[in-house]
């Protein structure tokens, strides 16, 4: 460690000598940062009025989407109270076509009162799922299995998943 401490303090003092001997001219500017105002509308854990508001655009079937939630449920978990979780859809149909359906499936399981709930599963479940899957799912957590179907079949969430889709984009 020594030694390595050493040779990075040489390296330092050599690089700092050759900036202050060379005429160095940047022309290059930092952009400035890009802010894009992000609704935090959808389904969310925590405290409405947290200090920190994540929004995250996620798809159901992919598979780094699913390693991430394990992250967020420890950062929930470690920051009680002062972050709000904020779950919206970015279903990417070209590489996982079910996506956008396992989207209004899990909003279905929503107006039951178990987004969070049927969020695990999907998250936990095969990414070439079914919609025959979806309706497992649901009674697996023993929703009303007619209203889920219906809700399900009638595409009513489909505009909604669109609309988070736009604004992810």
């Amino acid at each position: 460690y020594l030694r390595d401490e050493k040779v990075a303090q040489q390296q330092r003092a050599y690089v700092a000598g050759l900036r202050q001997s060379a005429k160095v001219v940047l022309f290059l500017q930092e952009p400035e940062p890009i802010r894009i105002t992000v609704k935090a509308e959808g389904f969310a854990k925590g405290r409405k009025d947290a200090p920190v508001t994540l929004v995250e655009f996620t798809d159901f079937h992919c598979p780094f989407c699913g390693r991430a939630v394990a992250t967020l449920k420890d950062v929930m978990r470690e920051y009680d109270g002062k972050i709000r979780w904020v779950f919206r859809d970015f279903p990417i149909a070209s590489l996982h076509p079910r996506a956008p359906k396992a989207a209004e499936a899990a909003r279905c399981a929503g107006e039951q009162g178990k987004f969070w709930e049927y969020h695990d599963l999907l998250f936990e479940g095969p990414s070439q799922a079914t919609i025959e899957d979806f309706k497992r799912s649901a009674e697996q957590l023993k929703l009303d299995p007619k209203s889920f179907g219906q809700c399900l079949d009638s595409t009513k969430h489909q505009a909604a998943v669109e609309a988070d889709i736009q604004d992810g984009a």
